[in-house]
């Protein structure tokens, strides 16, 4: 019975990631997979979903 209403928000999350993604740091997230340690700690340890640090799109 909720199942239309649950499909129809898993659709706008997936719709919303696919075309409106956050800038990615692609040089970072290639050492990261590769397991190289950045020793420069530039305070990047903002995190916008935790608690009370949600910023909505526009």
């Amino acid at each position: 019975m909720g199942r239309g209403r649950s499909k129809a928000k898993q659709t706008r999350v997936a719709r919303d990631l696919k075309y409106h993604s956050q800038d990615i740091d692609i040089e970072k997230l290639s050492k990261e997979l590769h397991g190289e340690v950045d020793n420069e700690d530039d305070g990047d340890d903002f995190d916008p979903f935790a608690e009370g640090n949600f910023i909505p799109r526009k």
